[in-house]
């Protein structure tokens, strides 16, 4: 058994990543999954901003009939 970190490549940006560094990020829907990316520290940030950026809250405009959940 080797010591030696893995660093299998980021799946946005293709730069070797270490085990200690990347995030995974599942998406799932009804316990199925459809979706895991390794991301970088960076790519991850990038990721972490377009999701605040799409489905963040922003002004609540909603009359509360939302089917979205997000946990």
């Amino acid at each position: 058994m080797s010591d030696a970190p893995t660093t299998d490549p980021c799946d946005a940006c293709g730069e070797p990543t270490t085990d200690a560094l990347a995030r995974t990020v599942r998406l799932s829907v009804d316990r199925a999954n459809i979706d895991t990316q390794r991301l970088c520290p960076d790519c991850f940030a990038d990721w972490i901003e377009r999701y605040q950026n799409r489905l963040g809250s922003g002004p609540d405009e909603s009359d509360g009939s939302s089917e979205i959940i997000v946990d």
